[in-house]
């Protein structure tokens, strides 16, 4: 397996995590939920030094006993869901340059790790992933099936957003991991539907622009239950579509 060769990072790349950190900080205090920034302090991430992967995954060991794995990149989907369900995240070590802060086309570092890596503290959300993993891979060779996996994916683990103290917070890290769309997720532009397990599984997504809706759960503990629906609507659409 690919593993971080953590001396192969420049004085750039050391600048560039400082900056990207320090910027979503700001964007994040006030909008993001709790778990994020207690995973953040459990697992020691700061804005000074780039995560070393060895020593990030002995505080998650502690916590829920994940663990980070690195990859070259987007990797294929059966490799994806097979990481999870041996509670590794898959995780890329490549990191943006100056000239790219603002806009880079495939996820980095900075995605994958500061967006990710501190709510696999939390137990619910967790289980929730290595549950995700279990039904993917029951279905990896059909394509229908793993369309709707990256629907629920998509609008929970990348971009979710969650009830929290009467206040509409974001924990999905395509949103964490991006300023433009913390302050367009939250703003009245976009849609805000409760979390539903059909309607996502019927919802589209966008790569390429911001999302037209979000969906908001209660709480982690609702994604982990929604599991055995969800579960049950994969079989179900799956049977209708053959």
């Amino acid at each position: 397996m690919l593993q971080q060769q953590y001396d192969t990072y420049t004085p750039e790349h050391f600048e560039v995590w400082d900056i990207l950190f320090a910027r979503q900080m700001e964007n994040l205090h006030f909008t993001v939920t709790q778990k994020y920034i207690e995973g953040l302090d459990k697992i020691h991430f700061n804005p000074h030094r780039i995560p070393d992967f060895k020593y990030s995954n002995t505080l998650l060991e502690e916590h829920t006993g994940w663990h980070i794995q690195a990859v070259p990149g987007i990797i294929p989907d059966k490799d994806f869901f097979m990481l999870l369900n041996q509670r590794k995240f898959p995780a890329t070590c490549w990191l943006r340059q100056l000239s790219q802060l603002n806009y880079i086309e495939e996820p980095d570092m900075f995605h994958d790790v500061f967006g990710h890596i501190p709510l696999l503290t939390d137990e619910h959300f967790c289980e929730f992933l290595f549950g995700l993993s279990n039904i993917a891979l029951k279905h990896i060779n059909n394509p229908y099936a793993i369309e709707l996996m990256s629907r629920i994916y998509w609008f929970t683990i990348e971009f979710g957003l969650i009830q929290e103290n009467n206040q509409t917070k974001i924990y999905g890290a395509g949103i964490i991991s991006s300023a433009g769309e913390t302050q367009f997720s939250l703003s009245k532009e976009p849609a805000h539907r409760e979390f539903n397990v059909v309607d996502v599984l019927n919802s589209s997504f966008h790569k390429d622009k911001m999302q037209e809706q979000y969906f908001v759960i209660q709480s982690f503990e609702e994604l982990y239950n929604c599991l055995p629906e969800l579960e049950e609507q994969i079989h179900t659409m799956v049977v209708k579509a053959e």
